[in-house]
């Protein structure tokens, strides 16, 4: 019987490579799973690191998880209080000062955009965007400051 208690997860990261040329000159592109996904993402360090513009790096996928999960946080809790969600974009952003040490990502910016057709109140609507980030996994996790700055549209 499996133990509910406790939710794991895994994941793989691969690279291949030589660091014999020194820090300037080994490639940082590298491929990470998580099973049972079947996908993988081939990604990079920050191009300020010397990595691939191209490819998606830690931080961002930091700031991914985050927007992810207050906007899945949300949409559980809209529906549970029967508000008609019919859109959410994020437009969110992360903070890294290259002066603070250890070098950490200090601030996440969310931005949602809600749009809820039929009635119901702004001040509910954040109240449950509030409850959201209470309850996302990752704002739970982090130690960076979270902020969100929500812009709420309702169509009657």
């Amino acid at each position: 019987m499996p133990d509910h208690s406790t939710h794991h997860y895994a994941a793989s990261c691969l690279w291949r490579g030589s660091t014999a040329g020194g820090y300037d000159q080994y490639d940082r592109s590298h491929t990470v799973s998580s099973p049972p996904a079947a996908n993988a993402l081939h990604m990079s360090s920050d191009p300020a690191f010397r990595g691939h513009p191209e490819l998606l790096n830690p931080e961002q996928l930091l700031l991914m998880a985050a927007v992810s999960c207050q906007m899945l946080s949300f949409l559980a809790i809209a529906a549970r209080s029967r508000l008609n969600v019919v859109e959410y974009q994020d437009q969110a952003e992360a903070f890294m000062p290259m002066d603070d040490k250890p070098a950490r990502i200090t601030r996440i910016l969310l931005k949602p955009r809600v749009v809820i057709q039929g009635a119901a109140e702004q001040a509910f609507v954040e109240q449950c965007l509030h409850k959201a980030h209470q309850h996302c996994f990752i704002a739970n996790s982090l130690k960076s400051l979270m902020e969100i700055k929500p812009e709420i549209v309702i169509r009657p």
